[in-house]
């Protein structure tokens, strides 16, 4: 299994295929419905954003509460398309990768590709065992919406598939 690390540049990027499976170390992004939401509303009000989005990777997660002697609760991933109206400016915006799990709308897909970013699937129904690769948690925004929060993750061998890559190759087929 191929090992990559964030950032993920053009050139990175470009070399994933669809179904491809891999493990990724480095700083990922958890954020959901709430936090996408307040960051196009940032946007489009030309306010600054909380997190750099050039090269980032957003993971669509939010873990529940941390057991105690753990540095992360459960942690598996939400379903993507609910991020779908956000996404097409993130990707304009700087973004390169997406963390989640099942299908993406048709302009996500014609996004990531204009922008050659990449979507990527994990294990869903596995969050205690993704919490195992998480190595350090920090919360970055919006910490007054609980678990849809952005925090940034530092993971070790994170465990993902390609699902969309930068060529508009897909795991769905041509649905």
């Amino acid at each position: 299994m191929r090992k990559i690390n964030t950032p993920l540049d053009l050139n990175k990027i470009k070399s994933l295929k669809a179904g491809e499976e891999l493990l990724l170390s480095g700083t990922i992004y958890t954020a959901r419905d709430q936090a996408h939401k307040r960051m196009v509303e940032a946007i489009k009000k030309g306010t600054h954003l909380p997190v750099e989005l050039k090269n980032a990777v957003i993971y669509y997660c939010g873990p529940t509460q941390r057991p105690k002697g753990r540095i992360i609760g459960s942690c598996g991933p939400t379903t993507s398309s609910r991020m779908d109206a956000f996404t097409p400016l993130l990707l304009v915006k700087g973004l390169k990768a997406m963390i989640g799990k099942g299908k993406r709308s048709q302009e996500v897909k014609n996004a990531i590709k204009k922008h050659k970013g990449i979507y990527f699937v994990t294990y869903a129904g596995c969050g205690a065992l993704l919490a195992g690769y998480v190595k350090k948690v920090q919360t970055v925004a919006y910490g007054d919406i609980g678990p849809e929060a952005i925090l940034k993750l530092e993971v070790k061998d994170f465990p993902l598939i390609v699902a969309i890559d930068a060529n508009g190759g897909s795991i769905y087929g041509k649905d």
